[in-house]
């Protein structure tokens, strides 16, 4: 399948934002440096801790990435399904790992919308 000018036009412009650094911060210029003792601790005024929106972000990431690779995806329920239950990570290697797989779903969803198949 030859890919026409609108489609590379397009894909370029969603793995830009995918990527960051244009409208949006990049998600490693986000985690670095953050100190375990804010992960936990909702900020005055604002309803999430740092761990509630990774893991936001880890479980919607993921469930898209899935919704696009398999057509019987079926998605968690809405809205308990897209949280964490507590407001901080359990220990340090949930912090890690929750990151490491965004980083990866990441990666996937790239190389998917790289793909014109």
């Amino acid at each position: 399948m030859k890919e026409d000018h609108k489609d590379k036009a397009l894909r370029q412009h969603v793995l830009e934002v995918l990527r960051g650094g244009s409208a949006h911060v990049k998600f490693d210029e986000i985690i670095a440096g953050l100190g375990p003792e804010v992960l936990g601790r909702k900020p005055a005024g604002l309803p999430h801790s740092l761990w509630m929106l990774l893991e936001h972000l880890r479980i919607t990431q993921g469930d898209i990435l899935e919704f696009s690779r398999e057509p019987k995806h079926v998605s968690p329920k809405w809205p308990e399904g897209y949280w964490p239950k507590t407001e901080a990570p359990p220990s340090a290697t949930a912090w890690n790992a929750s990151v490491k797989q965004v980083k990866q779903d990441l990666k996937a969803m790239e190389k998917l919308v790289e793909d014109p198949e």
